[in-house]
């Protein structure tokens, strides 16, 4: 079959599913390509994660005590690896947005090229940043003393459930990217992945909050991967209560 633009479309499904995976390598090399151009952003993106586990992990955590002597460092990670993998969502939507708005995504469509392409690309770069953020992130935790205690093979099984994370969320901010006209509007979508991502198990138990807020956070979709994840690693939802409190165990 030959398209309007003369290209000759694959027929067979193993032909069309080659095709569509070489296009869209094609376009994930070529959004990969722009970060090796700009190394301060990949800086950037390495560097956030960071300064929030040292925030929340020192800062904030200065202020948790976990009774009998718990870590909350070991409580705190899985929380802050599912925030992070769910503010990729902001990544996605600029890059998204952007092409768009420069009409790159409209010349990918006048092209003779997959039509999955754009989006197997652009899922697959993000995937891959995302993964690489969350191996240093990982790394960061174990210099300060957060650890595993279920061994390696379901440390495979929570990294792979927070990478399933982002992957949901890749598919909203390709979603919002393209919906989304203004890059003020796009600025304002972000911000409410903060409430979104604290009004969750990832900082405070939800038993220590208003009942109405707890109610909230436990039917937070991100609770559920945050104890999920917890588990595997073997970090369990220990007991613990916030400096100060009269909240007993």
């Amino acid at each position: 079959m030959i398209s309007p633009t003369g290209l000759v479309i694959p027929q067979t499904p193993v032909a069309r599913l080659r095709w569509a995976l070489r296009d869209g390598w094609t376009v994930a090399w070529r959004d990969l390509s722009h970060w090796a151009h700009q190394p301060g952003q990949i800086v950037a993106s390495l560097i956030y994660p960071i300064v929030f586990i040292l925030l929340f992990g020192y800062v904030f955590g200065s202020g948790m005590i976990v009774p009998g002597g718990g870590n909350y460092i070991d409580f705190l990670m899985a929380g802050l690896f599912a925030q992070t993998m769910a503010f990729g969502i902001g990544e996605t939507m600029v890059a998204v947005n952007t092409d768009a708005a420069r009409g790159i995504t409209d010349r990918f469509r006048s092209l003779p090229m997959a039509q999955s392409a754009v989006v197997v690309g652009r899922s697959t770069t993000d995937m891959f940043n995302s993964a690489t953020g969350l191996i240093v992130m990982i790394g960061c935790a174990l210099v300060i003393g957060w650890r595993w205690h279920n061994g390696f093979d379901n440390v495979l099984l929570a990294v792979g459930l927070l990478l399933l994370l982002r992957f949901a969320f890749l598919w909203i901010g390709i979603y919002i990217g393209l919906v989304v006209k203004s890059p003020e509007t796009l600025g304002a979508v972000w911000g409410l992945l903060f409430p979104v991502t604290m009004l969750t198990n990832a900082f405070v138990a939800p038993e220590l909050m208003p009942d109405w807020l707890g109610v909230i956070s436990e039917w937070n979709p991100i609770s559920s991967t945050v104890s999920a994840t917890r588990e595997l690693f073997g970090n369990q939802e220990l007991p613990w209560r916030i400096l100060g409190s009269r909240i007993t165990q």
